[in-house]
């Protein structure tokens, strides 16, 4: 038997950022607490910024009933010469029962007092109150709030809880308020609580009040106001799936509202207007031929037919926002972009200061360029000497936008702030490019750097982030990493496999430590091979095999992984495979690092004649790609099948074994200058 079940914890307005981040928690949390207690049933979670709601169209009346099966002790130790001992009236105690009414079961093959108990289900109403507040208190939300005299917490207060099963009011209570049938409609509706009577009044009541309680429903609305406004006005609302999230957190009505601003501020870099208008006002940029233009949307929460105050308070609200910025905007460009004041600012305790910095990935900057003069010099135009200069230049005026105001108002813009500056001031586009894309990637499908001499920075920042963070002992442990080193390397792979350059981990390590205190670098460079694992989409075996050949430019790394996976996952691979492990096997004991001399002379079977010359083919072969040489290296197949069908490997003739197996080892290194194939799981 089942009933309707609904219960709305309502509460002061919910903050978006921790609401949305624990989102999918809450119901999980909801769906365990059912399971546990037998009553697991489809269920509905809704919330809107004063509300969490669970709805819950049929919810058993009650726990099915359960059977409990106790085991005592085996027979002949319950029973004496025909008399119980002490162990069974125990066990009779224990299972609350006459001993006469113990019957007998098997368990491990032996004979032993048995009782199986019959245990009713309770009904649900009497534990939904327990039930909720543990739901309750699973919602960690990070920063939680105490209210009143009470010593509970939530992230917000509660203020009602409306519970309805079936026709009754179940009794719950949390932090001093109890359950009843009433709920909250939107404040410019009323104030007061309206009573329901079922669930189907509730939604409709809602529904009234100026309520929208589905999250799915106040986005569409949301995206139906946006293309409204493009169709009227002729603009292009700029989508910002974040910032979308957060207001359908924080409305229950919401209304997307046009709003414009002086044209004057458009002076500003577009970046500005909209991390002013994003952050401090929760408002959408407007786009028009391509082009900001000055307005902006704005979403309100009220319930009114007249929305032409809400508009007017909002441009009112922008407008010394705006002014502000365009005031630090102009300061700024008075005072030029300078590297010398970044002495005054610490980088981090044993790591100088932001010019010992800027100075470093100067270092590594010019060093790089040199390692890639030729490319440069044909997608730039300029020597080797002036890039260097640019790169010198870029490197030391990289970090000086962190002394501007407006980096100052939104750390966000650092980078893009040193760009504008860089370009009204009159520096190459070369360098102004570089320092707009030094962080890229910034997140894992973010952009990457526009152009190599941008790429080169972009790479001396995260690079040096991890020699001078690994040097005074900052590195990452489990799940914790608060500089972003993981990102770094990852950033730093990205980079270079997008740009197909040459970078050798364990070179490039080697080369610039002298700039940093002693550490070990044997640790980087693991930390540099654990992030192939995430960064590449492979099985992880296949990167193992990679990485165990020996292989340390990034470059080449990634382009292995690539083409060994492609290889693998031939239908035919499986097959294909077993006869390649055998090869391996054969030569784990072999020294790969010595000369595998094969005499032809010594050959007794025309299959290690076969197999010989078809390896020898192999390698004469000069191949475009790792999957072209794989291939062929994998199309010796017949001929090992052949040859270890019909050739005794470990024959007693010494001469006879050591040829044999030099040239099974012989495959196998040539295997190994891509990947290591015994390392391979399919």
């Amino acid at each position: 038997m089942t009933q309707p079940l609904l219960i709305e914890i309502g509460v002061e307005e919910l903050p978006a950022a921790p609401l949305l981040k624990i989102l999918g928690d809450i119901e999980a949390s909801w769906a365990k607490i059912l399971e546990a207690n037998r009553l697991l049933c489809d269920f509905e979670f809704s919330y809107t910024p004063r509300r969490l709601v669970l709805w819950h169209p049929e919810f058993p009346k009650k726990q099915p009933d359960s059977a409990e099966e106790l085991f005592g002790p085996p027979v002949q130790i319950a029973f004496k010469d025909g008399q119980p001992t002490r162990a069974a009236e125990s066990f009779a105690q224990k299972c609350g029962i006459p001993l006469s009414e113990i019957g007998r079961g098997k368990k491990g093959g032996k004979e032993v007092l048995h009782y199986k108990k019959s245990i009713p289900g309770e009904d649900s109403e009497t534990l939904l109150d327990e039930m909720v507040k543990t739901w309750i208190a699973s919602m960690r939300f990070g920063k939680m709030m105490r209210w009143g005299a009470r010593h509970e917490e939530f992230i917000r207060p509660v203020r009602w809880i409306l519970a309805l099963f079936g026709q009754k009011i179940p009794e719950i209570e949390l932090f001093g308020v109890k359950s009843s049938n009433t709920t909250r409609v939107h404040r410019q509706v009323s104030f007061d609580p309206v009573e329901v009577d079922s669930p189907k009044t509730y939604f409709r009541i809602l529904k009234e009040g100026g309520v929208d309680l589905f999250a799915d429903h106040r986005k569409e609305r949301i995206l139906s106001g946006f293309e409204t406004i493009e169709k009227e006005s002729g603009i292009e609302v700029g989508r910002d799936d974040e910032l979308l999230d957060e207001i359908v957190a924080i409305t229950e009505y919401p209304t997307p509202l046009p709003g414009h601003f002086d044209k004057e501020f458009l002076k500003l870099p577009p970046e500005v207007i909209m991390t002013s208008m994003k952050e401090h006002q929760r408002y959408f940029p407007v786009f028009k031929n391509g082009l900001l233009h000055n307005g902006f949307v704005v979403v309100s929460n009220a319930k009114t037919d007249d929305f032409s105050q809400v508009i007017a308070g909002n441009e009112r609200v922008l407008k010394p926002r705006l002014a502000d910025a365009m005031f630090f905007y102009e300061n700024d460009l008075r005072r030029g972009l300078s590297f010398e004041g970044l002495k005054n600012i610490v980088f981090m305790d044993g790591l100088g200061t932001m010019y010992d910095k800027s100075v470093r990935e100067s270092v590594i900057t010019t060093t790089l360029s040199e390692v890639y003069v030729d490319r440069l010099e044909a997608e730039t135009g300029k020597d080797l000497g002036e890039i260097k200069a640019l790169a010198e230049r870029a490197a030391m005026l990289s970090k000086a936008d962190l002394l501007s105001e407006m980096v100052y108002e939104f750390t966000e813009l650092q980078g893009i702030m040193g760009y504008y500056y860089a370009k009204a001031l009159g520096e190459e586009d070369l360098v102004a490019i570089a320092i707009r894309d030094q962080y890229l990637p910034s997140k894992e499908e973010s952009d990457l750097p526009e152009n190599l001499f941008a790429a080169l920075l972009a790479i001396a920042y995260k690079f040096d982030n991890l020699m001078a963070l690994f040097s005074v002992g900052k590195i990452p442990t489990g799940s914790r990493d608060p500089f972003a080193l993981r990102r770094a390397a990852a950033g730093i792979i990205r980079i270079v496999t997008h740009f197909d350059i040459p970078f050798n981990i364990t070179e490039t390590i080697d080369y610039f430590k002298k700039e940093y205190a002693p550490f070990d670098t044997d640790a980087l460079e693991k930390f540099f091979d654990e992030r192939f694992y995430k960064a590449l989409d492979a099985n992880p075996s296949i990167v193992t095999a990679v990485l165990e050949s020996g292989e340390r430019d990034i470059n080449e790394i990634v382009k292995k992984v690539e083409a060994l996976k492609n290889v693998t996952e031939s239908d035919e691979f499986k097959e294909i495979f077993t006869t390649f492990k055998r090869v391996a096997n054969i030569s784990k004991d072999i020294d790969l690092n010595t000369d595998l001399d094969v005499d032809p002379s010594l050959f007794e079977k025309e299959e290690e004649k076969r197999l010989y010359e078809a390896f020898t083919k192999v390698m004469q072969r000069d191949y475009p790609d790792y999957e072209s040489q794989l291939d062929a290296l994998f199309s010796l197949k017949p001929q090992l099948d052949l040859f270890f069908d019909n050739v005794m490997v470990n024959a007693e003739d010494e001469k006879l074994r050591t040829n044999r197996r030099n040239l099974v080892g012989s495959i196998y290194r040539a295997f190994k200058t891509i990947a290591d194939i015994k390392e391979i799981s399919v």
